[in-house]
């Protein structure tokens, strides 16, 4: 399991620090699909759970999330939004009329999973337009793989007590101090390579982005855990070797992106 999951990190980091570094329409094309594979798996989750899913439905409208903030930024995220919930509006009328009495329950995990994918996920977009958002999608990025890898490896070694014994019995909270702690010397870290092209990303604002990221992604992880749990499964997907599924990975990415970009932008980094 471990030697997969290392060769799945070879594999998978260069690949997005690659994109990182080309920008563009390729790194946004590069996210969507990443996130559409990640819808593919809810949709599965869905099912499992006993609900009715429409993939394409679900596709389409976490896609206009994403094509949104990577393509027409001026249009307001509220037409996109009314834009969903119609569709899903008009799946679940239809679903109903044919008889299905979970119709509106349907209705409701539909919209809530294209917002937690399109909306939240679109972050990757968001952040790498920033000014310089090259550096704060590498910075982002930098943080939150050196908080899942040693929040993983001290709590497999360590680890005595369980964060969420229910939810995610393998988290411990030695394993999160330890995520906290690699999160604010990550950040450190950073602000000093990056002085150079970032002068104004201080030591403290280095530390308080690896900070927040540190506390607040690891909702993202008991979230989708909870989904599995739900669904009855261990991992949302089999496409990573070492990891499970698309889901299993970017479930804490996308709220680092989303914190990243807030941060950035609120501490007057863009």
């Amino acid at each position: 399991m471990l030697g997969s999951r290392v060769k799945s990190i070879l594999i998978f980091v260069p690949l997005i620090l690659a994109f990182i570094a080309v920008g563009g329409v390729a790194y946004d094309l590069f996210f969507l699909i990443v996130i559409l594979l990640g819808v593919s798996e809810l949709h599965r989750l869905l099912k499992k759970m006993g609900y009715y899913s429409s993939l394409p439905v679900l596709m389409a409208s976490t896609s206009l999330f994403v094509l949104q903030r990577a393509f027409f930024p001026g249009l307001s995220t509220d037409v996109v939004l009314l834009m969903v919930i119609t569709t899903n509006a008009i799946m679940a009328l239809i679903r109903f009329e044919k008889g299905d009495n979970q119709a509106a329950l349907s209705f409701a995990m539909h919209v809530a999973g294209c917002l937690y994918l399109g909306w939240l996920g679109a972050y990757f977009i968001s952040l790498r337009h920033l000014p310089n958002g090259s550096f704060w999608a590498l910075v982002v990025f930098v943080i939150i793989w050196l908080i899942d890898m040693c929040a993983y490896f001290i709590g497999i070694r360590w680890g005595k007590h369980k964060l969420s014994p229910r939810l995610s019995p393998k988290k411990s909270w030695e394993g999160f101090a330890a995520g906290v702690a690699a999160g604010v010397l990550t950040g450190l870290l950073l602000s000093l390579l990056l002085k150079r092209w970032l002068p104004e990303f201080d030591l403290y604002k280095g530390a308080l982005i690896g900070l927040v990221i540190a506390l607040v992604t690891p909702l993202g992880d008991v979230f989708i855990s909870m989904l599995k749990r739900v669904a009855g499964v261990k991992d949302s997907g089999t496409l990573i070797p070492g990891h499970g599924g698309i889901l299993d990975r970017i479930d804490t990415w996308m709220w680092a992106a989303m914190l990243g970009y807030y941060l950035v932008t609120l501490l007057g980094l863009a």
